[in-house]
Parts: structure tokens; C-alpha cells; sequence
């Protein structure tokens, strides 16, 4: 049985804890624009339109745990549940804080959690997770949806990643990890460990059973997963980079090898290019099955799902239309055989601000603090406090008054190729230069909101590119004068990341406001859609934000 595991977090806007009682009153309205599941027994990819990147996932009996990169954002390490495969909802976070908290506590764009492990093991679950600056931590839970134990730092180092354990049928365990050129000034290797009858550190300096540089034209090399079956030694691994790259699977009939090698999925005549890094799942039934992503550039790194069949014990995914063993992935394809039928569920995205905590698709640009957000001082709405902006980006260069640093930036995954968000917010700002709006977010990042000047209140549409180069600044786009504190905001996304902004004094009737803008990605990440709430840098006493609700629907609707 090969599983992967789940974990769930909420963020109590008071007391910024986690867990399954929190979570459970924190499920946002089912309102996601895309469905994968088609209703009549087939579903479409992407399975998750959204950027889980570097899915990995379990299945424990009759559920399906997928856990996917978070970077720097928190809480992080979504765990999603799925009963088919194909219909998803989040259900958790490994981790309310990443550690070091101190150090995480400004907006540091790309560093963090990057692709984790699930494991089912000794009645206990497990997520091994690397932070490329610091090492390979673990935690784990008895229910996915529960409570997770503190991170453990189990192998400190830098350039540390991809990890995933794996037990041998003697019961020794074992750490297989990659390399980040970045931090360690080598990759494209796949290097394997001993550990501890506890897991909780490494006992040999490790050794390499994959060198990607000993392998023509291959580069990359790295996201491995090791698997065992009839004998065989299997590793999961892509390479050639996240936009171009495929998945190889590598066999031995010794875990330390040598290995021979496949391409078992690539781009081939589709338009899903470099499908790699994922899961081999099955059912109970049977069947076999690989979730992968798909880099789709603002749309960030979203999660397909691929049958898989065995010939000569080689792995074969996706569609196989030559018969080479090398397959390409499906569009759409009949779902998993898991003995009846689920109803359709997709993951969180709308939220009513009616619970006393937030919705599980909400996370922080940083570690968060109790004075950022209430749901107490006003019932039914989001209060969000006009922080003041860093003075210092987190490189330690001097900041310039930009949102792109802030922490405290509230913000979700796009969740669609197309869609629309529209919020409700009363404004209540106490000195000139506070602002709150509704925000995309990337390396270019574009609002919508209001902002107190010195001759009253202003409507504008905002704009900032290359926000992470030193000396960007936000540019108005367009505004106007009004009175009213209380706006509709809307922004409307199409096919090509494509923003339009818009307001609605009235909520009924909306008028656009700027040019439209593109959304990009960010550090790893795609563009993410949010809120916030700003006040300059320094400011002594700010007011404050309250946003009534958050609606994600089709365009047009």
C-alpha cells in the first residue's frame, strides 16, 4: 500500500492556534469556478487548478491525503483530503508558524517549506519537508486533521530538498533527498540515508545511488520518491526543469542501486508541459494512478492525475498512443474505480467571515501576530489592522512604502483559469496614507482600495512592477474622489491572467477602474489574490479594514 498523508490547520484570529476543532468551523462556502469532475464518470485535468506544487499523496484505507509546497507562506503545508482523487477540499496545515519564527517573521519570498513527503507508517502519519536554508524537518499526527507535532529538525544543512522517508520491509528506515544548486553548489544527484529506529536524525554522512550529471542531456534531477514493489526498488524522480522537464522512474533490485532508468511521462503532443513531480497512489480496487503538476506560469504549478499501468514491472503513465512506454498525459479520463461514486467537492475559496476563524485556503505573507486580525471586535466581518509598512525589505535594504514586503498581506492561491472575486469592505482609517483594498499579488502586483488623503477619501486602482527590484514603486493607475467608506470591490480574471479592476457604489452596478493588468508569479509561486490593510511606515496609530465577505465566481455571473 503506498500512502501520503494529510495535516490542517486553522489560524483563531486571537490566539493564532491551530487545529481539528478550529478548522473544522473555519469550511468556506463551495463556490470554486473550477470543477474537474464532470458528473457522468470522467473528469478533467487539472484535478486541482491551483498551485499545489510538488503534490505528494497517500491513501489510507479509503482516503486520499495530499500535501503539497507552501514556500514561505503560513500557515503552511496544505493537507487536502480526497475520497476519489479527483474532488478535493482542505482539510489542514502541517504548521501555523515556520520556524525559525524569528526569522519568518518578514515576507521572505521564496525561502520556506518546499516539497514535502507523506507517509502512512506505524499507525502514525508523517510529513518530511525541507527549508533549503536550514535542513529536512519532520512532524507527524494520528489524524491528519488533528493536531501536528512540532517540526523536528532532523538533518540540519543547506541546499537540502525534496525529501521522502521510506521503510524497508526489515524495518530500517530511509531518507532519499536532492540538492539546490542555489544553496549547496550542487544538484542534479539523488543522495540516500540511513535513520534512526525513531526518525529522528540521520545516522551515515549519506550516499549518492543518482547522478544526474552521469546521464546524457539530463539536468535537474530531483523531487524523488522511493517505492517498492515485486522486488524492485523504484525511484520516482523529474527532471529537466519545471517548464520543460518529464518523469523518470529509475529500478534496482538494491535500495543502493544501480539503477536503470525511464521517461515514463513527457510533454509528448499535448499542451501539459514538463508533467513531473508527484505520487503514485492506487485504490482498493486496484488500480494505479500518479498525480503530477503542471507549471502554467501565474496560474502557478497546478496538479493533474494520470492513470498508470505496469508492463515488465516498468511503470507507464498517462496515455501511451506509440506503444514506447513513454506516455503523455490525458485531458480528461474516466475516474479512479474506488467502488461508488463521491459528490463533487473542491477546495475552499470563498469565505462569509461568519466563523471565528479563517477559512483553511487563507495564508499569511509571513508569520503572523494576534493584532494583525479579529472576527470579535465586529461579528460577521474580517477586521484587518492598517499596519504600518516595513521600514527594511527583508534582504535588509531600505523599504520603500510597497506592499511587497509586508507580512501581513492575507492571500489565496487563483484557483481557475478564469474567475471573478468581488468583496465588500467599510473603511476606517485614523491619518492620511492608510489604505486597505482588494490585492493580486506577484512579482507585479496590482489593488483596488481606499486610501485616506489629506482632502478625504480616494478610490484608486494601484500598480506595481517588478515590485521585488530594489527602488520599485506603486504608480496610481487611476482614481477618483469619494465619501462613501463603505465600497464593493471586484477584480475580474481571464483565460491570460488578464486583470480587470473594478467597484460598485450600490453592489448591484460595477464600473471598471485602471487599465487592465497582468498578473505574475512570484518567488516558486504563482499569483496569489487577497486583501490588505496599510498604513505608512512608522505610523503610531492606525485604524482599520473591515471586509464583510470574499466571493469567488465564473466571469459574467
Amino acid at each position: 500500500m503506498r500512502i501520503c498523508l494529510p495535516s490542517f490547520f486553522a489560524i483563531c484570529v486571537l490566539s493564532l492556534s491551530s487545529g481539528a476543532a478550529n478548522a473544522l468551523g473555519a469550511d468556506a462556502p463551495a463556490s470554486n469556478p473550477w470543477i474537474s469532475d464532470q458528473g457522468d464518470g470522467t473528469y478533467r485535468n487539472p484535478v486541482l487548478f491551483a498551485d499545489y506544487s510538488d503534490p505528494d499523496a497517500i491513501r489510507v484505507g479509503e482516503d486520499y491525503y495530499l500535501v503539497a509546497s507552501s514556500f514561505h507562506a503560513v500557515p503552511g503545508l496544505p493537507i487536502l483530503h480526497s475520497k476519489d482523487l479527483v474532488n478535493w477540499k482542505i482539510i489542514n496545515h502541517v504548521f501555523d508558524l515556520q520556524r525559525p519564527v524569528d526569522h519568518f517573521s518578514v515576507a521572505r519570498h521564496g525561502e520556506g517549506a518546499w516539497a514535502p513527503a507523506i507517509r502512512f507508517h506505524n499507525n502514525k502519519y508523517w510529513v518530511f519537508f525541507p527549508d533549503p536554508d536550514f535542513g529536512i524537518y519532520v512532524s507527524t499526527a494520528t489524524d491528519p486533521a488533528g493536531k501536528w507535532s512540532e517540526p523536528h529538525l532532523i538533518k540540519s544543512g543547506k541546499g537540502l530538498i525534496d525529501p521522502c522517508p521510506f521503510w524497508d520491509d526489515d524495518g530500517q528506515a530511509y531518507l532519499i533527498h536532492g540538492w539546490a544548486m542555489s544553496r549547496a553548489g550542487i544538484a542534479n544527484l539523488l543522495t540516500l540515508h540511513k535513520l534512526d529506529a525513531d526518525v529522528t536524525h540521520v545516522v551515515d554522512a549519506g550516499e549518492v545511488i543518482i547522478d544526474g550529471n552521469k546521464l546524457p542531456d539530463w539536468k535537474t534531477l530531483e523531487g524523488p520518491k522511493l517505492y517498492k514493489r515485486n522486488g524492485y526498488y523504484y525511484v520516482f524522480a523529474p527532471s529537466g526543469g519545471v517548464s520543460e522537464g518529464y518523469q523518470a522512474v529509475f529500478r534496482s533490485r538494491k535500495i543502493y542501486g544501480p539503477y536503470e532508468h525511464r521517461v515514463v511521462l513527457a510533454q509528448g503532443g499535448t499542451s501539459v508541459n514538463g508533467p513531473h513531480q508527484g505520487a503514485w497512489v492506487d485504490t482498493a480496487k486496484g488500480e494505479d494512478w500518479f498525480l503530477h503538476f503542471q507549471e502554467r506560469g501565474p496560474y502557478g504549478r497546478v496538479t493533474h492525475l494520470q492513470p498508470m499501468v505496469w508492463h515488465d514491472d516498468w511503470p507507464m503513465i498517462g496515455n501511451d498512443p506509440d506503444g514506447d512506454g513513454k506516455g503523455e498525459p490525458f485531458l480528461t479520463h474516466k475516474k479512479p474505480n474506488v467502488g461508488r461514486t463521491y459528490p463533487i467537492e473542491t477546495p475552499q475559496a470563498s469565505d462569509e467571515f461568519d466563523a471565528a476563524v479563517l477559512g483553511l485556503q487563507w495564508q499569511w505573507n509571513g508569520n503572523p501576530q494576534p493584532n494583525w486580525v479579529s472576527f470579535v471586535a465586529r461579528p460577521g466581518f474580517l477586521r484587518l489592522s492598517c499596519l504600518p509598512a516595513p521600514e527594511k525589505r527583508s534582504s535588509g535594504a531600505p523599504a520603500i512604502d510597497t506592499l511587497y514586503d509586508m507580512p501581513s498581506l492575507l492571500l489565496q492561491k487563483f484557483p481557475a483559469p478564469e474567475f471573478t472575486v468581488t468583496t465588500e469592505l467599510e473603511f476606517s482609517p485614523v491619518g492620511d496614507g492608510e489604505t486597505a483594498g482588494l490585492l493580486v499579488f506577484g512579482y507585479d502586483y496590482a489593488w483596488i482600495g481606499l486610501q485616506r488623503t489629506a482632502s478625504g477619501l480616494r478610490l484608486i486602482c494601484a500598480v506595481n512592477k517588478e515590485a521585488n527590484r530594489p527602488g520599485a514603486r506603486e504608480k496610481e493607475n487611476e482614481g477618483l474622489d469619494v465619501k462613501d467608506p463603505k465600497i464593493h470591490l471586484r477584480v475580474t480574471v481571464d483565460q491570460t491572467a488578464f486583470c480587470q479592476f473594478s467597484y460598485s457604489l450600490d453592489g448591484a452596478s460595477y464600473t471598471p477602474l485602471g487599465k487592465p493588468f497582468k498578473a505574475s508569479v512570484d518567488r516558486w509561486v504563482g499569483a496569489k489574490v487577497g486583501l490588505f490593510a496599510k498604513a505608512p511606515a512608522l505610523t503610531p496609530k492606525t485604524g482599520r479594514a473591515d471586509f464583510n465577505w470574499f466571493r469567488f465566481d465564473r466571469p459574467g455571473r
